[in-house]
C-alpha cells in the first residue's frame, strides 16, 4: 500500500463526512465553508480560554454571524462539541501522517519507530490537539460532556487501532507490541503536555522536556528491536 493511499484510507476510516469529495452544489459548498468556519471559531475559543468558554453565542460573536444562522449548524453545544471533536482528529491525524510520510521518504535509513514519535509530538502541539486535551480534561468531571466525549475518543481509538495493522503490517506477528508503543507514547506526550508548566519549556527548561520526548523515542525503538 503506497502512503497516499495509506493515509486516504486512514483519514476516510476517522471521518468520513470530512475526508469526503466537497459537495458540488454551490448552496451546499457555501454551507460547508460556513461550517468550517465555525468549528474552527470553536477550536480557538478552546485552546485560549478552555471549555467554559466554548458557547454558541462566543463562536457566533467570532464569525460574525447571527444566533439564528449559528443554531442552525449547530442547535446545541454538545452538536458543537461533536463536531470538534471530528475536526480535532482528522486534522490533528492529517497532520501526523503528513509528517511521518515525508519523513520516510526522506530519512529511510533512520528507524521508523523513532520518526513516528517525533511525528506524533510534533502533532501534538497543534491548535487541534490542545482543543482536545481542553475537551478531554474537561470531560473528567462534567457528565454531560463526558457522553459526547467518551464514546467519541473510544471509537476513534478502535479505528485507529484498526488502522495500524494496515499500516505498519511489519508489526502484524507481534501486535502487543505495537499497540503498547502507541499507548506508551500517546500517553507519555499528553502527560509531558499537562506537565509544561511545571517542567517549563524555556531554553534552559525546555531540555527537560526533549529528554522526556528522546527517551520516549528512545524506549519505543528499543522494544521494537527486542521482538
Amino acid at each position: 500500500m503506497n502512503s497516499e493511499t495509506l493515509q486516504d484510507r486512514i483519514l476516510g476510516a476517522l471521518a468520513p463526512e470530512i475526508h469526503a469529495e466537497p459537495p458540488t452544489k454551490w448552496q451546499q459548498r457555501k454551507s460547508a465553508r460556513m461550517r468550517e468556519r465555525l468549528v474552527s471559531a470553536a477550536v480557538d475559543c478552546l485552546v485560549e480560554h478552555g471549555y467554559p468558554g466554548l458557547t454558541t453565542a462566543a463562536v457566533a460573536g467570532r464569525c460574525d454571524v447571527s444566533r439564528g444562522a449559528m443554531h442552525h449548524h449547530f442547535p446545541s453545544r454538545m452538536a458543537l462539541v461533536a463536531a470538534v471533536l471530528d475536526h480535532a482528529v482528522y486534522h490533528r491525524m492529517r497532520s501526523f501522517l503528513d509528517d511521518y510520510l515525508d519523513a520516510l521518504s526522506r530519512r529511510s535509513g533512520e528507524p521508523r519507530i523513532e520518526l513516528a514519535c517525533e511525528a506524533h509530538w510534533r502533532s501534538v502541539q497543534t491548535r487541534e490537539y490542545a482543543a482536545w486535551l481542553e475537551l478531554a480534561v474537561a470531560a473528567r468531571t462534567d457528565g454531560e460532556l463526558a457522553t459526547i466525549f467518551v464514546p467519541v475518543a473510544r471509537r476513534y481509538d478502535e479505528i485507529w487501532t484498526n488502522e495500524m495493522i494496515e499500516a505498519f503490517p511489519q508489526w502484524r506477528d507481534d501486535w502487543a507490541n505495537l499497540k503498547l508503543a502507541h499507548d506508551f507514547t500517546s500517553a507519555m506526550h499528553m502527560g509531558m503536555l499537562l506537565h509544561r508548566p511545571i517542567f517549563g519549556d524555556g531554553e534552559q527548561d525546555g531540555e527537560r522536556m526533549d529528554r522526556l520526548r528522546r527517551f520516549a523515542a528512545r524506549t519505543m525503538q528499543e522494544l521494537n528491536e527486542r521482538r
